[in-house]
């Protein structure tokens, strides 16, 4: 069956148990609870679930916890390559590309150092195709350790290499989606937008969803915008400048304060990160979250969504 690369998927945060191990019935519960807000598809091990601070092994664990959770209800896509030696990154797609996701996703910035070239980050990309065949790939432009967006001839050739089927956007800037949409038009490689600010804007233009942090908060509401933006633009739009001004909760000890997000919402996991420390979430941050929340009520009671 054909995966549907479009809607809204998340950049899911990964349980810990007391220990800082991982949490397989907490990352069990997560994956049911975005799937029940509407999640279109799941993308597990990723900077959002801390990747850069597990294990190979770990990381394989948790994308096959996530394939396993969802059932086949969405899609799962999953990265996990944060080595530095091309050698060494080609291990840790293999395993993932194992678990039975449905894509591997590549981090821009791990295919070239941030003074290399263009010609270092296609052949680093070739490379890596090439020892892993049969396998759908997407890219994502990740902003850890620093931000890599795709030149244009770039996302050219990944458009018609017939392989690469995703890209997660964080160029937050709506001339570069514009371009992004004619490039790839006719082919496989669907676009999502990680940025708020310019999401429905990128929608109209022809952007296929939206893949970002406050998926973790609230993806039932961008699946409203999603579905409805077409025939309700004026609801959609103010409902745009609603999530982006809400956005800058991410600011406020992100990821923890989404696993406290969740928790309020009935999710069992603890509030450990191997990211942050638990005093970094202050009192202060956990009343931002506990208004954000209200502020979500009022949202779905307004658009109705049940």
């Amino acid at each position: 069956m054909k995966i549907e690369y479009s809607g809204v998927w998340p950049t899911m945060i990964a349980a810990f148990d007391s220990n800082g191990a991982i949490d397989f019935d907490g990352n069990t519960a997560i994956t049911n609870y975005l799937i029940h807000k509407g999640s279109d598809g799941l993308f597990a091990v990723c900077q959002s679930s801390e990747m850069f601070m597990l294990t190979t092994e770990e990381k394989v664990a948790l994308a096959s916890c996530v394939v396993k959770a969802a059932e086949g209800r969405v899609p799962v896509i999953a990265s996990g390559h944060t080595s530095d030696r091309i050698e060494d990154q080609i291990e840790e797609l293999l395993a993932i590309s194992r678990t039975g996701v449905d894509a591997v996703v590549l981090v821009s910035n791990r295919l070239a150092k941030e003074d290399e070239s263009s010609e270092v980050f296609m052949q680093n990309l070739k490379t890596i195709m090439q020892a892993i065949p049969n396998v759908n790939f997407g890219i994502y432009e990740c902003p850890y350790p620093y931000r890599r967006l795709l030149t244009d001839e770039e996302l050219k050739w990944c458009a018609q290499s017939g392989r690469i089927v995703f890209l997660k956007d964080v160029s937050c800037d709506l001339e570069i989606e514009k371009r992004r949409v004619e490039i790839v038009k006719g082919t496989d490689l669907k676009l999502f937008n990680a940025n708020t600010e310019t999401l429905l804007d990128s929608l109209k233009v022809g952007y296929h969803g939206y893949n970002g942090v406050m998926g973790n908060f609230h993806i039932d509401l961008y699946k409203w915008m999603f579905e409805n933006f077409k025939n309700q633009l004026a609801l959609a739009e103010g409902l745009q400048q609603q999530l982006t001004r809400e956005s800058v909760i991410e600011k406020y000890a992100y990821p923890i304060n989404a696993k406290y997000h969740m928790q309020k919402d009935g999710v069992p996991m603890t509030l450990v990160s191997r990211r942050l420390t638990q005093e970094s979430f202050t009192e202060s941050y956990k009343e931002h979250v506990d208004a954000l929340i209200v502020w979500e009520t009022d949202m779905r009671r307004n658009l109705k969504i049940v």
